[in-house]
């Protein structure tokens, strides 16, 4: 075990405003990491950074030991990114879309038929899978992009507000799937979901401003009430 995410004072600033200030973070491999905080904290700063889309303003990020700076092509391969942005490409269909990606990511013939029918069962789309995207409900939309972001089976799996546009079922096969991936990947997921995010963690990170307010580990919280005490002290000030 290592740290498979590593920032020494890691500063993004954006004209008129700093997003994120001075953060040190080490996340070690196989962890399960929810990012918690209020809009404008900085958490999807973060994440788009360790995305590669966003350049830090100083300070440095590695990735599976590598330097984003001079290594952005090789880390994005380790990477699987789940977000309300699906991704897709509306005139593919379903099979279409996973075989692309899953190409792009240097998949074998016999690799992509195993994951692609592995994924779409997974999450109820093997009876979409010849239907093009366009054809697809907001819900099917966001289910695809998660088996699109798994279709390489990622080293690290990055998640911004993953449960938008999900109905009940779709919500349940993305914590089942994630609880799957979770026990050879490392998972870091921004979201207000706190309820679920809670169940599946093992490591909570709230983001104020830019700077880390607290840094812990579930065990030491004793319940996601407890945890809602935390936040609500922290951001609203007790009240």
């Amino acid at each position: 075990m290592g740290s498979i995410i590593s920032t020494r004072g890691l500063t993004k600033r954006f004209t008129g405003h700093v997003a994120l200030h001075d953060i040190d973070l080490n996340i070690e491999q196989g962890e399960f990491v929810i990012i918690l905080g209020p809009n404008g904290a900085g958490k999807t700063t973060l994440l788009k950074i360790l995305e590669t889309l966003v350049r830090p303003s100083c300070g440095s990020v590695k990735i599976g030991g590598l330097e984003l700076s001079r290594s952005a092509v090789e880390i994005r391969k380790m990477i699987g990114v789940i977000s309300h942005e699906s991704y897709l490409y509306n005139d593919l269909t379903v099979g279409e879309n996973l075989y692309f990606y899953g190409k792009m990511y240097g998949l074998s013939q016999g690799e992509l038929t195993v994951r692609i029918q592995f994924l779409l069962e997974q999450l109820h789309l093997e009876h979409r899978c010849m239907d093009r995207v366009s054809t697809l409900s907001r819900g099917m939309k966001q289910r695809l992009s998660i088996a699109r972001s798994l279709i390489h089976g990622p080293d690290i799996i990055l998640m911004d507000e993953p449960y938008t546009g999900l109905d009940l079922r779709s919500a349940c096969d993305l914590e089942k799937i994630l609880l799957e991936n979770s026990k050879k990947a490392t998972v870091l997921m921004v979201t207000h979901d706190i309820d679920r995010a809670f169940a599946m963690c093992d490591r909570v990170i709230l983001l104020s401003d830019g700077k880390i307010a607290v840094d812990t580990r579930k065990n030491e919280i004793a319940s996601v009430e407890e945890l809602r005490n935390i936040y609500t002290t922290i951001f609203d000030g007790g009240t």
